[in-house]
Parts: C-alpha cells; structure tokens; sequence
C-alpha cells in the first residue's frame, strides 16, 4: 500500500521524530511511506493533485489535525489523522479552526491520541466521534553517542566555569518557539546562579521562530548562568541528556512531550511545567517534579539538589514508567493496525 504522510518536518524537533518513527512503523510492515512536510503546501487541492499522480497513493496520514489534517480535505482515498498537543491546547479555541479540524476528524477513518486526557479533549471539544479516536503514547527508545563529549559540549555551549563535572546543568530541550516559553524561567534561574554559581541552565533545540529567536538570544545574552546551545543529532542530545543533572521543561502547552520521556528512559530526572499535557506523563514526586512557577521551580530543584532518595526514587520509577507505558513494539503494532483498516473499502 502506497502513502502519504503529512507532518510539521521542521528539524531536529518532536513532532519531525515522532513522524519518521511511525512512517518506519509503517514501512516495516510492508508498505510504502512517503513522509512530507506539511508547509511544503498551500492548499488541499495541491495534496489531491499529489495524491492522484501516478501511481497514486491508495490512503495518507497526517500529524495534526488543523496544521496538517486540513490538507487531506480534497483528497479521495481513506487517510487518518493523529493529534498534535497544539490541535486541542490552542487551535480548538479559535472558532475557524475548531470547524475545520471537526470536518478532518469527522472524514477521517481514525484518529491517535496520544493520551486518555487528549481524546477526552477532543471529544469534548470537537463532534463526537469517540469510536474512531484510539489512545497509542508515544514510543520511546534512546540511543547515547559514544563520542559525545560532554566538556567540549558545555564550552561550545558558552559554560566556562571549570571544573565542569562539579557542575549541576539543567538542560531545556526545546525548539525556540512561544509555545515552549524557554525565557519562563531565566529571570528566577539567573537570581539563583548568582547564590549559587554551580548551578546553570543550558536551552538547547533548534531555532524554529527566527524572530523569537533573535528575542530569545537577546535575553540569554544578559542573563547569568543561561546558556544556548547549538541543536545536536538526536544520539548526540541523548547523551547530553544522560550527562545532565535534570531535564527541564516550561512550555505552555504539550502534547506529550518526547524530551521528557527521553529523560526517564535515561535515567536522568526531569523538572516539568504543571500543563495538563505533562501532568499526564509526570506524576509529581513519583516519576518526576512538577512546578508552576519560577519561585517553585527553585524550590523544586533545591530538593532535588539535597534528597538524594528523592532522585534515586524518581530515576527508578520514571524509567519503569516509559518502560511498561511507552513500548515501542507496542506503538509499531498499533499504527500497522490501523493502517490496515484504510484498505478496507
């Protein structure tokens, strides 16, 4: 079976692999994936266009129901749809965009969320078509590179204080998007370096949003013991991850958040916003630490810094969770499924 599978491609971000992960969930089961960016098109009547071409394509799949799923609106073969955290966090609350996403849902042969709490959004929110809405979490599997260097990583990064392995790096994993409000916490993070200068803050992803980016350097520049780091392969963000003291995260909204998952799956704590999206995922003082301020992120780390059976308890039951929530065999086998049923007529 030929496809095609639209998805927000910008690099090295979640969305690009969650998006290569399934199409290779797919393809392992036979079938051709033809993954394209989403942004690459301007209108439906360009993707049916595309789909028709010979030899056509005989189903799609899209991540994102408005960004992506609008797309397939013109298109005449079955297809399916997977939400995006976005879809249900924001879009739904603009009036256009909640009508277009109820027309690709109510078209589509099935939907994928990613959380028990997603599909109950969705249902809420959009027409009713809880029948079509399956649950599947994410897949995880993480893999270090063997040649990462941690030191050379924190120089190049702008973290000059020596010796570094005395250090404690917070490190945010996010694109430079609003969205993820990576300046939520420098204002309060840089008050506390300054009491205490081991402590640092290193944001690292890629620079999706040139403005906010120019903001965002901007603002890091000032602030003491705040750092950007240059995006990295995915093995080589593994082993900053796996190096670091804790996993950060301060978006406003999250889907599920994959930098997180990472993070148990490698044994490294993580510090998350208290957004329904990563409460899902992050049960406060079991897997991991919510916060829902500056002042309490501080106060959150500071624990985290002197109750060592706090941390050790936190690592152990994180990874168990990624372990027995987030199976990828698991995720391979529910998208093979699905897919099956777009052949059915």
């Amino acid at each position: 079976m030929k496809l095609l599978f639209l998805a927000c491609l910008s690099p090295k971000t979640g969305n690009h692999t969650t998006a290569e992960r399934i199409r290779s969930h797919i393809e392992s089961a036979g079938h051709t994936c033809e993954l394209r960016d989403a942004a690459a098109f301007q209108s439906p009547a360009e993707v049916a266009n595309l789909i028709s071409r010979h030899p056509p394509f005989e189903g799609a799949l899209a991540i994102h129901l408005h960004r992506a799923g609008s797309l397939l609106l013109d298109i005449h073969v079955p297809f399916g749809v997977i939400f995006g955290g976005t879809d249900i966090n924001e879009d739904v609350k603009v009036e256009q965009k909640r009508v277009v996403m109820e027309q690709v849902l109510l078209k589509a042969r099935f939907a994928v969320a990613f959380t028990d709490k997603l599909k109950e959004e969705a249902e809420l929110f959009l027409l009713s078509q809880s029948s079509k809405i399956y649950v599947q979490p994410q897949g995880i599997q993480t893999e270090v590179s063997e040649k990462f260097h941690w030191a050379e990583f924190l120089r190049s990064s702008g973290v000059s204080s020596e010796p570094v392995d005395e250090l404690h790096v917070f490190l945010l994993v996010c694109g430079l998007r609003r969205v993820k409000d990576p300046l939520y916490l420098v204002e309060m993070f840089s008050e506390w370096h300054r009491e205490n200068p081991l402590n640092v803050l290193v944001v690292i992803g890629p620079r999706i949003d040139p403005v906010f980016t120019v903001e965002v350097e901007a603002v890091v520049k000032k602030a003491a013991g705040v750092f950007l780091a240059q995006e990295r392969s995915q093995r080589e963000l593994h082993a900053a991850m796996k190096r670091c003291f804790t996993v950060v995260n301060s978006s406003v909204s999250e889907g599920m958040s994959a930098a997180i998952l990472e993070a148990m799956d490698l044994g490294v704590p993580v510090l998350a916003r208290d957004i329904p999206g990563n409460a899902a995922i992050v049960h406060h003082e079991f897997t991991g630490l919510l916060y829902s301020s500056p002042q309490e992120f501080v106060h959150q780390s500071q624990r985290l810094l002197s109750d060592h059976d706090l941390r050790d308890r936190l690592v152990r039951n994180g990874k168990r969770y990624v372990e027995e929530h987030h199976c990828l065999k698991r995720e391979r086998e529910t998208y093979q499924r699905l897919v099956d049923t777009l052949r059915c007529a």
